[in-house]
């Protein structure tokens, strides 16, 4: 199975830009092939990013574990494309947002529980580290305000420019569903 990452992030003024590139999935900024349809292949497939994250943390090496960690708010910019998507978010509702951790390393199989060399090697399945074999991050966040395609979220621990795969709601109780 192939896992295609659509999107080139590009660092220019006012931000990030994404550029329509098929890439290898995780290594930004290497082409694929020529285009989509050439590139996919039985079993493949696509994970475009919806938009990405505007935060103060930039260096990974400070930035903190887990949100209640002391993480700052951030938003969430989305792409027009997926405007109709967010009509319904509302201030204060509690949403899951999907990220890729694109700076995560994907060869990674075991690791130290939150880097402390003094906790025994663990399978990173059974843990919260962002390198593993698809580094996709899951974010539990409340939403602080809505501008247009820009939703304010607290104590989100996710990198300024990390793509945003998907974005659900928190459910509450069965009753509630």
């Amino acid at each position: 199975m192939t896992i295609l990452w659509v999107g080139l992030r590009v660092k220019g003024v006012g931000g990030l830009a994404w550029e329509p590139e098929v890439l290898r999935a995780g290594i930004v900024g290497e082409a694929v092939l020529e285009g989509e349809e050439a590139a996919l292949g039985e079993g493949a497939f696509v994970i475009r990013p919806i938009g990405w994250v505007e935060s103060a943390l930039v260096d990974l090496a400070a930035a903190p574990k887990q949100g209640d960690e002391g993480a700052p708010e951030a938003w969430l910019v989305f792409e027009p494309e997926v405007s109709e998507g967010l009509r319904d978010l509302r201030v204060g509702m509690e949403v899951l947002v999907v990220t890729w951790l694109d700076r995560a390393r994907r060869d990674v199989l075991a690791v130290h529980p939150r880097d402390d060399m003094t906790r025994p090697v663990t399978g990173v399945f059974s843990t919260r580290s962002a390198d593993r074999p698809n580094p996709v991050g899951l974010h539990r966040v409340t939403i602080l305000s809505i501008d247009g395609l820009r939703v304010r979220v607290q104590a989100l621990e996710a990198l300024d420019g990390t793509p945003i795969v998907d974005l659900k709601p928190v459910l509450g109780s069965i009753g509630e569903r």
